[in-house]
């Protein structure tokens, strides 16, 4: 994550879920940088990085908006630092951003810069991590929040983030569209994970900036030799392919 931008958002918001943020924020002060980077599976450097945030955590000039403060593969993809402030709107009334720490964000929620893993424990979950105190919190809320919009969810994050949810709630109530991206190697199709990260953000910001509103829209979607392989496709589950 980052921890500053010269991207002016034009609103902001609040994460639906910060207080329980903040709380994962004080027990993460407790640990020393040995600790955190034993439970983060993390070096020293990063963990003495991780501990330094949480310690400057409630300071809010270090505050960000959710679509900027993020820089994994994917978000490299989404490239929001390009967006326009329309396109910023549209994204926070149409993508949900899935945090360990927060829960679910919209793309303007204000949050500081952390880390944190699923398969962590704090004293405020008492006794599970955090996947399983997620789970019961965010279900309802994703399904509330994709039927108020159209009843489909575009599956694009990476599977891990299914454990935050009851997921076969998710795809029973809710009509779940999840792209693959392969990669043909040596005559072979293959998931390619920093590929298939960057393309799940590039189509992120084909989706948002084209205002794509119908799911069979998205096979128009080119990325770096991507494209649309209707053979290999399913309904739910549309496959591109970069030979």
């Amino acid at each position: 994550m980052t921890s500053s931008t010269k991207i002016e958002a034009p609103t902001v918001s609040k994460p639906r879920f910060e207080a329980e943020a903040r709380q994962f924020a004080l027990a993460m002060m407790n640990y020393s940088v040995s600790e955190v980077a034993q439970m983060m599976h993390c070096s020293t450097s990063i963990a003495a990085t991780t501990r330094s945030r949480y310690a400057n955590f409630f300071r809010n000039e270090e505050l960000l908006p959710a679509i900027l403060a993020y820089t994994g593969q994917a978000y490299r993809g989404l490239c929001a630092n390009t967006f326009t402030a329309d396109d910023m709107l549209f994204a926070q009334n149409h993508l949900h951003i899935t945090s360990f720490l927060y829960g679910l964000l919209r793309p303007l929620d204000l949050i500081h810069p952390y880390r944190m893993e699923g398969n962590v424990e704090l004293e405020p979950a008492k006794g599970i991590n955090m996947f399983a105190f997620w789970r019961s919190r965010l279900t309802q809320c994703l399904i509330d929040a994709v039927k108020a919009d159209d009843g489909t969810l575009m599956h694009l994050a990476t599977e891990e983030m299914e454990h935050l949810f009851e997921w076969k709630r998710i795809c029973k109530e809710l009509r779940v569209i999840q792209p693959q991206f392969l990669c043909e190697q040596n005559g072979r199709l293959k998931i390619v994970a920093v590929h298939a990260k960057t393309c799940r953000g590039a189509m992120t910001r084909h989706i948002i900036t084209r205002r794509i509103s119908h799911p069979e829209d998205v096979t128009s979607f080119e990325h770096q030799g991507f494209v649309f392989c209707p053979e290999l496709s399913e309904t739910n589950r549309p496959v591109f392919v970069k030979k």
